[in-house]
């Protein structure tokens, strides 16, 4: 069984910076995507960054320019540098890992991680 563990959460003010991180325990197989989502108060869970396993990275195009994914499949870790942060980034952030056995998908989920972001 895949456990996701996040941290790099915090309080910035805008413009400012920080970067999260998720560590995958358990053994991954195959064609896979790590990446993250988040929800703000009221709101939807959305789609934020992902990292293929191979090595195909796509962003929302709210976040495109200013945040950054990378990937670590030696620890099978995912990460995500966000800069020039804005309120309306305030969310928390859920670190997601998607797996494929033929059509079948299985997601994954962290706990989630505050991102607050002071005007």
């Amino acid at each position: 069984q895949v456990q996701l563990e996040e941290s790099g959460g915090g309080l910035v003010q805008a413009g400012g910076s920080l970067t999260l991180s998720c560590a995958a325990s358990g053994t991954i197989f195959g064609f896979n995507v790590m990446g993250w989502y988040r929800q703000a108060p009221g709101n939807e869970r959305e789609f934020v960054a992902a990292f293929t396993s191979f090595r195909v990275a796509t962003y929302a195009d709210s976040v495109k320019g200013r945040f950054t994914i990378s990937r670590d499949d030696v620890n099978n870790a995912v990460y995500l540098q966000m800069n020039s942060l804005k309120p309306e980034d305030t969310a928390v952030y859920y670190c997601n890992l998607a797996t494929f056995s033929g059509s079948h998908r299985s997601d994954y989920w962290g706990q989630g991680t505050q991102v607050t972001v002071s005007s």
